[in-house]
């Protein structure tokens, strides 16, 4: 918990107060590898700070093949931004990579929050900023690199993120198959 009032103070400041309402207004989760946090076809209802463990975005396209987005792990939060804001269905889905523990925010006790924490709006707003910042970070690289290069930048951003990774999930991050994974990693080694 220690680490989501850290990383909120970060963006603003909290009186001890405030602080401890915010600890009343959230819940320690935990799921499994594979479970997921929100669904395709389902309303997001929650915000979600990751304390341990690793979440993957992914989506099926026309052809039924999972997509990876993109992943998130420890200090971040996580939420399907569009659905939540917007209350309309996900199109994708938010999944377990590993165990993960997190703290999870039910979209009522965000409304309390904003309603009661003088500037606490303007805190959401610059941790929203930059998490979409972050992910275009994450994205745009990737379209004009090539498979090797991709694989080597995601290496050198996400060392420990790698090895906790199942090689489907991170090829299919890579936008390139499972083997053609495996021979890239061959000829790096």
């Amino acid at each position: 918990m220690q680490q989501l009032i850290e990383t909120i103070l970060q963006f603003g400041s909290l009186t001890n107060q405030q602080i401890i309402l915010i600890k009343s207004k959230t819940e320690i989760r935990s799921l499994k590898r594979g479970e997921y946090f929100s669904e395709a076809g389902k309303t997001a209802n929650n915000v979600g700070f990751i304390l341990e463990g690793i979440f993957r975005v992914c989506y099926y396209n026309k052809e039924g093949n999972e997509i990876t987005r993109y992943f998130i792990d420890e200090n971040n939060f996580l939420v399907d931004l569009n659905s939540f804001s917007y209350q309309i269905p996900s199109s994708e889905y938010i999944q377990a990579v590993t165990d993960v523990e997190l703290v999870v925010f039910k979209r009522s006790s965000l409304s309390d929050l904003a309603n009661t924490i003088v500037g606490w709006d303007k805190i959401t707003n610059q941790i929203t900023t930059k998490a979409l910042l972050d992910k275009v970070s994450r994205i745009s690289p990737m379209v004009a690199e090539d498979a090797t290069t991709r694989y080597q930048n995601f290496l050198q951003q996400y060392p420990k993120m790698a090895l906790r990774i199942p090689l489907s999930y991170l090829a299919s991050y890579l936008g390139i198959t499972q083997q053609s994974l495996s021979r890239i990693r061959k000829n790096i080694s």
